[in-house]
């Protein structure tokens, strides 16, 4: 048999199977009918085809390195030179043992610089080995002067103890240091020779790493400052290494105050003075246009700005600036013009005489005879939308003889066997029409027999009690509630009224809603009742574009940072100048405010009540709010955070623990909005006072951000009025404790019932 040549399989090439077979043009373009390339022309389509050439690659590896070296050059600009800025350091212990002064001696110590701790104001040291100037903030444990160091600081070294644990206080202070914004962070032991033998002390290093781990995972060792080699790498870092800063402080100009010093004027009033502050600008360009806020003492206009650089710097001028030489040689570099800020917080007062005509319905005065459903009163009149009573009617009687019988028929006419209404069609209809309020009355109910069990077994005869024993359960009902907290959490928004109180009078400013979301709300309703000088308040219609402007603002003009200038200040009240006055421990700081930032509105907030906080916080409990740099005293009132399309939110009477909200207060305006908002509660001393010091010590309640303000927003009070079910008869429910007068129940008859199972 001849032998016959097969070719291998795996030269065999099966049809492609995304192709169709004897596919036309036309076929081809029905298929495609209607479909859009999910490609555009010209664009790499396959994950192969969008890896980049090796020297596309290249090309951009090198894009990214100068970007980030022109990014690290300019950020480390202000530091650069003899005459740069110094970095500022600021040394937290955590412990009550760990001494602040201490660690900055040994710091300096290992760099071979010995300088004398000057008895006020920050510790200005020079470090020849690195060419950088230090400025050292030493900090006690003390929360507000704290964060006073902490949100101007570049660096912030905090110091453990090698030999007592961090208690709860040192966690609030870390919470609330990382809560205002931090830039790096540095994490040294003290006293670490204490532990004997040495060969413990890495397993005390080791234990002290995950406790700060738990809030800066980043950090990677502990240092010990009882070795000079571990202090000389902390300060090799601190002058090499470029601040993260805090998005907030970026935004603006800042600096923190080297000296202080009074001058008085002949035309200053007795209880002001002037005020020169010297120190390092940072941040934006400083103008002497916009106001600034020195500290706790509020905020106030700039007078002059002048040169203050050091005397064994050389001042060099700045090209194309116009310098003036005042005060025996200081160079005056900015002063304000016509468009400066003034200290008006409210609008101009315009005083209006309205009409009663000219005011809106529900603002002219009237007399109702319902409660406010949506935007309408239902049954104000005299039952004008109740069906007319049915008639006694003979049979027969026409729908145009029936208009002429006026209230009863004589007993010769009707009986009661024999009664019927008109309907539609003008017949008469045996059976009597049923109105809204007789509609669940059942009549002829069968009687139970002795053989036949009853209809319902279950009913019993109630008698009414009396006005005595009523008040007595009524009062024992009461009193098994809990308090109005844990009330408020297990029965949200419910009330209850007393017998001798109207509920239409009590609730006058009440309405009705079918839906808190979808409802229309008519503001004009709520202006009687609006604050003094609402109408004054700050009011931005486009929100992101001002705040864009007011920011943008800042980028191009000003004294440039990193100079050192005297700013003098104008009328400052004396009894600032001596009780809030600058100590090593507790800085003064100075932030030049945005435009309008010191205009009042209705600011909202988020605030986020810890789950392990002890007890809920009650609206409009007066609490310490730290905004940026600047801190109030306020009275919020608590709204849930929701989205609602006619901006109507429901109104919290308590702020639960683990629960989120807004809080909404009249406070000056703050334009970022990555700004945080911290809670503190009032200590005693400062329960009349918007401003707090060291000899206050307030606890960190609450977290939270800033929100775009709304003077519009509406917080929508909700009531629920309960009653006690009292007998229930097939469909007719008598219920207790919810109304007391007939005329109670005709104001509020138009609003839906409800019940856990929905509405009725």
């Amino acid at each position: 048999m001849p032998e016959v040549h097969h070719h291998r399989s795996t030269t065999k090439v099966a049809h492609k199977p995304f192709k169709s077979r004897h596919a036309t043009k036309g076929l081809i373009k029905e298929l495609t009918k209607e479909r859009i390339d999910r490609h555009e022309r010209g664009s790499r389509k396959t994950p192969h085809q969008q890896i980049m050439s090796k020297l596309d690659r290249r090309n951009q590896a090198k894009q990214l390195r100068q970007m980030k070296h022109q990014e690290n050059a300019k950020a480390t600009s202000v530091f650069a030179g003899k005459n740069g800025a110094p970095r500022i350091v600021a040394v937290v212990p955590l412990c009550e043992d760990c001494d602040a002064v201490e660690a900055i001696r040994k710091l300096n110590q290992s760099v071979d610089n010995n300088v004398e701790i000057p008895a006020e104001g920050p510790w200005r040291v020079r470090v020849e080995r690195f060419s950088q100037s230090l400025i050292y903030v030493p900090v006690k444990m003390d929360l507000v002067a704290a964060m006073n160091a902490c949100r101007i600081a570049d660096f912030i070294v905090f110091l453990l103890s090698s030999k007592q644990e961090a208690g709860e206080e040192a966690e609030q202070l870390i919470r609330a240091i990382e809560g205002q914004g931090i830039s790096n962070v540095v994490t040294m032991v003290q006293n670490l020779d204490f532990i004997q033998p040495a060969k413990k002390q890495p397993q005390v290093v080791g234990s002290l790493k995950p406790y700060i781990n738990h809030f800066f995972p980043t950090q990677d060792k502990v240092h010990s400052l009882d070795s000079d080699r571990e202090c000389a790498n902390v300060i090799r870092s601190l002058c090499t290494t470029t601040p993260k800063g805090v998005v907030w402080r970026e935004d603006r100009s800042w600096m923190l105050i080297e000296d202080l010093q009074r001058t008085k004027a002949v035309e200053e009033p007795q209880d002001q003075a002037g005020v020169v502050l010297t120190g390092v600008v940072r941040g934006k360009g400083l103008k002497a246009n916009r106001l600034v806020q020195v500290g706790d003492w509020g905020h106030f206009q700039i007078k002059k700005i002048v040169d203050a650089t050091l005397p064994t710097a050389k001042k060099r001028k700045a090209d194309g600036m116009t310098v003036d030489i005042e005060d025996g040689g200081s160079e005056v570099l900015e002063a304000p013009d016509h468009d400066q800020d003034d200290l008006d917080e409210l609008a101009p007062y315009e005083e209006t005489m309205g009409d009663v005509d000219e005011l809106p319905i529900s603002e002219a005065p009237s007399e109702r005879k319902g409660v406010l459903l949506d935007d309408h009163h239902y049954y104000s009149g005299e039952d004008e939308s109740m069906p007319p009573p049915p008639k006694k009617l003979p049979k027969g009687t026409s729908s145009y003889q029936a208009a002429w019988f006026l209230g009863e028929m004589s007993d010769s006419y009707s009986s009661d066997d024999d009664q019927g209404h008109i309907d539609e069609e003008g017949d008469l209809s045996m059976e009597p029409s049923s109105l809204p309020q007789d509609e669940p009355i059942v009549t002829n109910i069968s009687e139970p027999t002795e053989t036949t069990p009853s209809e319902y077994p279950q009913s019993e005869a109630f008698n009414d009690p009396s006005p005595a024993d009523e008040a007595h359960e009524l009062e024992v009902y009461r009193s098994s509630r809990k308090t109005s907290a844990d009330e408020d959490l297990e029965f949200p928004d419910e009330i209850e009224l007393h017998p001798s109180t109207l509920a239409r009078e009590r609730l006058s400013r009440y309405r009705g809603l079918r839906s808190l979301k979808s409802s229309p709300w008519d503001i004009t309703e709520d202006r009687p009742h609006e604050p003094q000088d609402y109408d004054r308040l700050l009011r931005i219609p486009d929100y992101k574009s001002a705040r864009k402007r007011a920011i943008n603002e800042t980028i191009v003009g000003g004294i440039p940072p990193g100079r050192r200038v005297s700013i003098h200040l104008r009328d400052v009240p004396s009894t600032l100048q001596h009780t809030h006055r600058p100590t090593p421990s507790n800085p003064l700081t100075l932030f030049s405010l945005l435009r309008h930032e010191h205009k009042r509105t209705v600011i909202n907030t988020t605030i986020t009540l810890p789950s392990t906080s002890p007890s809920p916080i009650a609206s409009k409990s007066p609490l310490l709010i730290q905004i940026g740099p600047r801190r109030f005293l306020i009275h919020p009132l608590f709204s849930e955070l929701s989205n609602t399309p006619n901006d109507v939110h429901k109104y919290l009477r308590f702020l639960h623990p683990g629960q989120t909200a807004v809080a909404s207060f009249i406070a000056p305006l703050t334009w970022s909005s990555s700004t945080p908002a911290l809670y503190f509660s009032v200590p005693p001393a400062s329960s009349q006072a918007a401003t707090i010091t060291t000899t206050t010590s307030p606890g960190l309640l609450a977290t939270g951000s800033l929100l775009p303000p709304s003077p519009t927003r509406v917080l929508a009070k909700r009531i629920i009025l309960t009653g006690h079910i009292y007998k229930i008869h097939k469909k007719l429910v008598t219920v207790r404790y919810m109304f007391f007068t007939k005329e109670d129940v005709e104001w509020f008859k138009a609003l839906r019932l409800w019940t856990k199972r929905g509405g009725v």
